[in-house]
């Protein structure tokens, strides 16, 4: 609802940040959608701050950092596309590595959370844990039915060979007359 030219909604936000009615200070942010003050803070009005996320992300920022945390190399060479995982501190049973009809690649895996002992005190806690997944599309030119994947030192490595590329025959015509 529009009230005195401005939105209640954008009006009531600035309010709830301020801790306080806003005055003139959230009638300004409210016409214009930029920031409130007060003599010594500011407050910035976000205009997505109720906008409904999909529900597909990840419940926590612990989980998202897992899902981003599966960096991969793609290279391709004249024999077969290679891709390459870091998977640090990662057991091959903690890996699934699959080939999907419509040729999808598919990469996912777990890593554990560590366990937690009732006397442990915990400074600083920086390595991810969960689930992650990768999914691309191989070109028409790969065998699927060939892939190989290998685990070393902490990086995953599949290799997905590429069926041979065949030169066009050229066949000369001789010309008459």
């Amino acid at each position: 609802m529009v009230v005195g030219g401005l939105r209640r909604e954008s009006r009531a936000r600035c309010e709830r940040a301020m801790g306080r009615p806003g005055g003139v200070a959230c009638e300004a942010a409210a016409s214009s959608g930029a920031a409130a003050a007060t003599s010594s803070t500011h407050y910035v009005w976000d205009p997505f701050q109720d906008f409904p996320l999909s529900t597909n992300f990840p419940s926590s920022a612990r989980e998202t950092t897992a899902v981003a945390n599966a960096r991969i190399d793609w290279k391709e060479t004249p024999e077969a596309h290679l891709f390459n995982v870091d998977v640090p501190g990662l057991k091959k049973e903690e890996v699934k590595v699959e080939v999907e009809d419509g040729g999808i690649l598919q990469i996912s895996g777990e890593r554990s959370k560590e366990q937690e002992e009732k006397n442990d005190k915990w400074h600083r806690i920086e390595r991810s844990s969960g689930k992650f997944l990768r999914r691309f599309r191989l070109p028409e030119n790969a065998k699927l039915e060939q892939v190989k994947a290998a685990m070393e030192n902490g990086v995953l490595t599949v290799t997905v060979p590429k069926e041979e590329v065949k030169k066009p025959e050229v066949k000369a015509i001789d010309i008459s007359g």
